[in-house]
């Protein structure tokens, strides 16, 4: 059973589509600063997870590099470019933290600010040609 199936299952399919139905409707606004979930990303993933090189002149950013060595070219490693991470998957991986990735309470970042992040990183995904 695939993740998206088992995931539909755990959470219920209403979850996924609604991700897939706000990716859709900002996909084509990707570049506009009030794309909701670009300022989120910008701000909360981007200095760690973005497609930038590093600022001590390594050639990624460390949560990037840490992807691209975690999943060894079977998974994008720039958040940017994954379309397997819909809302739900997102909501445990930042509730919880992983690894070296601090967890991130309500209080720091909403239900509904994951839903955007969700929305936006399945958009620049489906709008990018490198994935």
């Amino acid at each position: 059973m695939s993740v998206k199936a088992s995931l539909a299952i755990v959470f219920g399919v209403g979850a996924l589509a609604g991700s897939a139905a706000l990716a859709q409707g900002i996909a084509a606004d990707i570049e506009r600063p009030e794309v909701p979930g670009r300022v989120v990303f910008e701000q909360q993933c981007a200095p760690c997870h973005g497609t930038g090189p590093g600022d001590d002149g390594s050639p990624t950013l460390p949560g990037t590099a840490a992807l691209d060595a975690k999943y060894g070219g079977d998974r994008p490693g720039p958040l940017e470019l994954r379309s397997d991470l819909p809302a739900p998957v997102l909501r445990v991986i930042l509730r919880r933290g992983s690894g070296a990735m601090p967890m991130f309470r309500k209080g720091e970042l909403t239900d509904a600010q994951i839903d955007e992040l969700a929305a936006y990183i399945a958009a620049t995904a489906a709008a990018n040609p490198r994935r």
